[in-house]
């Protein structure tokens, strides 16, 4: 079978969500903050990063680590964890990588000669005047920082966070107002001009058209066609939204939502109709080969902490404008997934318990995990691709966009669990077979459906009906 890539487009065992991609010599880097599996908390792990060539986005390499927590001198015992960063080739060719230490609101900046590092820490974003920013009476709660080098060597950061809540963690005296503008002095960390806001954290905007999706987070800062997009998470959370502008200081003009985890707004879809669990998302927009991409994440393990990078392709029209997509499994890959091969079950992108989908909490407890979800057996070091779909009940649902579909003849699912009834299969919400079948905790099973469709571009879905519950391992097609 040819090679091909799938969502998550890593390997199944790491987990980088906030997926900033850029395309440096011919090579596109994914930049994001690094969860650990099962852990209490997000970004446990230090910064590293994968890279792919831009004429084949199968053949991902693992480039190693390029920042270790401890480098920072505010954190030389290791207590805060690396918050989602940006990278950026500066105007004297070196690169720059930009983050914070979770709630600490400063905005560290880090050094190298090439884009996978070592990164060496050279200091914290400051006024002038040698004060950090953060540290001055009415500063803005630094937070998810991106870094534009514009066409005339000027650089942009943006940072901001706009919770209307109150967040135990953030430092007493700075309070989250927005996403703010800077212009950086050629030391690439000292502010020229600014901070500018350019975008209220109720939303507002200088105008009425955020309302509802007002900005809380992810900051990231393009330049598309002589625009700048500003791509940002809305109060919602699981969408990725995005403004334009002439000018990197604004003002940014709302456009709409780019990507959704849950697919909620596109084709009209409703919060209650989410087809995958919900949790905060961040990415940016890559061009590569020709091909406008938006980079986010999923969730997985019940939790909002276990995240992994996704991507789908979008188009930027005349008009510098770009629909809302659907999420996919096929992502990255050239067209639809083979009709022919065995694929993890865990790359599903719709997973719909019988009860609907839920916003995944901070952290929940084993006997709280009551829904179908993804997890992985094995710890998070272990370097081994375990992923399936765990707990599948009664008219659960889990499925997959696209398979190319004109040659498949039999489909089989593997799975294992004290259960018994009938699976069905849907093509969209044609049915192309159902199958009973009785499942034991001591072997895995073989579910096989006989399918006849010449389908180039098919959504399947899979619905279990009976008793007890299932764990799902791979799909094979055949």
């Amino acid at each position: 079978m040819k090679r091909q890539v799938y969502n998550p487009y890593l390997p199944l065992y790491e987990y980088i969500p906030d997926g900033e991609p850029h395309v440096f010599n011919g090579r596109v880097y994914i930049y994001g903050s690094h969860d650990k599996f099962g852990a209490f908390n997000f970004c446990q792990n230090n910064y590293v990063t994968w890279s792919a060539p831009i004429q084949d986005l199968t053949n991902w390499k693992y480039e190693g680590e390029i920042y270790n927590k401890r480098e920072d001198p505010d954190n030389k015992n290791g207590r805060h964890n690396l918050f989602a960063p940006d990278v950026t080739c500066g105007p004297d060719g070196k690169y720059y990588l930009y983050y914070t230490l979770d709630w600490t609101g400063k905005i560290g900046v880090a050094k190298a000669d090439n884009p996978v590092g070592p990164f060496k820490f050279i200091g914290h974003v400051k006024y002038n005047d040698g004060t950090e920013l953060g540290r001055k009476k009415g500063d803005a709660f630094q937070f998810d920082p991106a870094v534009l080098t514009d066409d005339n060597g000027k650089v942009y950061l943006y940072s901001g966070f706009g919770a209307t809540t109150w967040f135990p963690q953030i430092r007493h005296h700075l309070k989250p107002q927005g996403c703010f503008c800077m212009e950086l002095d050629n030391d690439m960390r000292t502010i020229k001009k600014g901070p500018i806001k350019v975008l209220d954290k109720k939303g507002k905007a200088f105008r009425d058209e955020f309302q509802g999706h007002n900005f809380f987070e992810a900051s990231s800062i393009r330049k598309i066609k002589g625009f700048y997009y500003l791509v940002y998470s809305s109060v919602y959370g699981h969408d990725l939204c995005y403004c334009i502008s002439h000018n990197p200081f604004g003002p940014f003009y709302y456009q709409g939502v780019i990507v959704d985890i849950g697919d909620i707004g596109f084709e009209n879809r409703l919060p209650r109709r989410a087809i995958y669990p919900l949790g905060n998302n961040h990415g940016g927009i890559a061009k590569i080969n020709e091909q406008y991409y938006i980079f986010y994440h999923r969730h997985t393990n019940y939790t909002n902490t276990d995240r992994q990078g996704m991507a789908d392709k979008i188009v930027i029209d005349q008009h510098g404008t770009i629909k809302q997509v659907e999420t996919t499994s096929c992502g990255l890959n050239h067209g639809s997934l083979s009709g022919c091969g065995d694929y993890p079950a865990s790359i599903c992108c719709i997973l719909v318990p019988h009860n609907g989908n839920i916003f995944y909490p901070f952290f929940a407890l084993p006997f709280q995990k009551k829904r179908v979800y993804i997890t992985q057996s094995g710890k998070d070091s272990d370097k081994i691709e375990t992923q399936y779909i765990h707990n599948l009940r009664s008219l659960d649902k889990f499925g997959y966009r696209f398979f190319n579909l004109s040659h498949t003849t039999e489909i089989t699912l593997t799975v294992s669990g004290n259960a018994k009834g009938t699976f069905e299969v849907f093509a969209l919400t044609k049915s192309l077979g159902k199958t009973d079948f009785i499942s034991t905790k001591k072997s895995k099973s073989k579910i096989v459906f006989t399918i006849k469709t010449q389908s180039f571009n098919e959504e399947l879905l899979f619905s279990f009906k009976g008793k007890g519950k299932l764990d799902v391992f791979t799909v094979s097609l055949k």
